[in-house]
């Protein structure tokens, strides 16, 4: 207790000197929390925009559909394969989906689309599908109309109330035509979903391929995101064969490449900052060190252990390191809250988001464990900056220290 209190009054005989370690630390904790914050923040940004709103992180398909991802490599969703979906304690619904490729035609002019058959009420239920729309009225189970993602009605050069007419190669090389009214327009987060989608209500899909009952995945709505991987091996386990169960990474390497690579980057920028931190943290420890170096030398020539002394002097930079981890922490938690629930659109850098696929929004993440993990970094860097001036005082010797 003594030398706790003894290093705690030490930190504001010199309060010059406290407040400029502290604000060092304070910037590092406050720059490394905002960075990690909008960079886990952008990465949920995009995965939701792919994963979230379309694919879903696990899918039930038919053995091999994903190498060949063709009409004909469909199935017929046995009772017994959703029960063991619903079954499961990490899956909240299992969302049926007949998907296959088509060139949409608007008088003279035609874009490649993907055609997604749905069941409405689920969909809506996984998705939130309804939510996305911009314009017009959702469409009904039985009903014949479609929704289309907006960049692709551009294209089109045609709107909500048109006619859009569908072309394509159905179940078992059997033409697959149709021609439907767009009762509403959808605007997606992914510019490259955006740019192709038209979804259906799913017996308008199946009579339009050709291919009654048929699916070819169920999408499942999961309450544990992170543990994708998991469900996907446990529900394989449990499916008999002829069925393939894959999570989300399974099924977009190109998406987690993307991810790690730019997490790559942000490690070299706060290695960057930690080392420039650290560096301004140990200069201001060899200022103390030096300033102290003769209250150093009488402590020790009237009696106080080396050992105490610096258990001291370290428990002074971890009291320094505390207040500024604290205050950057504090003061950081406002802007990532508001950047979390007001993201920023980035008009400037469409192009360039827009070229990897993704929406250029800048939204941060309030994840506790990006605040607790920063401030122990930090904390640790502090900490390893007091070494010097233990060492210092193991080697000092009181009279030469004393002597002016």
């Amino acid at each position: 207790m003594m030398i706790l209190k003894l290093a705690w009054r030490n930190l504001w005989r010199n309060k010059r000197r406290t407040l400029i370690t502290s604000s060092a630390v304070f910037f590092a904790a406050f720059l490394s929390i905002a960075m990690n914050s909008i960079q886990d923040g952008m990465h949920q940004q995009m995965i939701q925009n792919v994963v979230g709103y379309y694919s879903g992180y696990v899918q039930i398909h038919q053995d091999g559909y994903w190498d060949e991802q063709t009409i004909d490599n469909t199935f017929t969703a046995e009772e017994q394969v959703q029960k063991v979906a619903n079954d499961h304690p990490s899956v909240e619904r299992s969302v049926p989906r007949l998907e296959s490729f088509a060139l949409a035609i608007a008088e003279d002019v035609s874009r490649p689309a993907m055609v997604v058959g749905v069941d409405p009420r689920l969909e809506d239920e996984f998705t939130k599908l309804q939510a996305k729309l911009v314009q017009g009225n959702y469409f009904a189970a039985n009903g014949q109309e479609v929704i289309v993602a907006q960049g692709l009605l551009e294209k089109l050069k045609i709107g909500l109330g048109d006619t859009i007419i569908l072309l394509g190669q159905g179940y078992h090389g059997v033409t697959a035509a149709g021609k439907y009214p767009i009762t509403g327009v959808m605007k997606l987060g992914s510019p490259e979903l955006n740019a192709r989608l038209v979804y259906l209500p799913l017996q308008a899909a199946q009579e339009m391929y050709g291919a009654p009952e048929l699916l070819t995945s169920l999408a499942l709505d999961i309450n544990t995101p992170d543990k994708s991987a998991q469900v996907a091996q446990t529900l394989q386990e449990d499916l008999p064969e002829g069925y393939e169960v894959m999570d989300w990474k399974s099924m977009m390497p190109e998406l987690v490449q993307v991810l790690e690579a730019d997490k790559g980057g942000n490690v070299i920028l706060l290695g960057i900052l930690y080392l420039v931190v650290g560096f301004g943290i140990f200069g201001t420890v060899l200022m103390m060190t030096a300033e102290r170096k003769y209250e150093f030398g009488v402590l020790i020539g009237i009696g106080m252990k080396k050992i105490k002394l610096a258990a001291t002097v370290l428990l002074e930079t971890i009291f320094i390191s505390l207040l500024g981890v604290l205050a950057g922490s504090i003061f950081a938690f406002p802007l990532v809250y508001f950047f979390h629930y007001s993201p920023v659109y980035l008009e400037g850098l469409k192009e360039a988001y827009e070229q990897y696929g993704f929406e250029p929004v800048l939204m941060t993440s309030i994840d506790l464990g990006i605040f607790v993990n920063q401030a122990i970094i930090v904390l640790v860097i502090s900490c390893l900056m007091s070494i010097y001036p233990a060492i210092r005082i193991m080697k000092i010797d009181p009279v030469k220290a004393m002597h002016v």
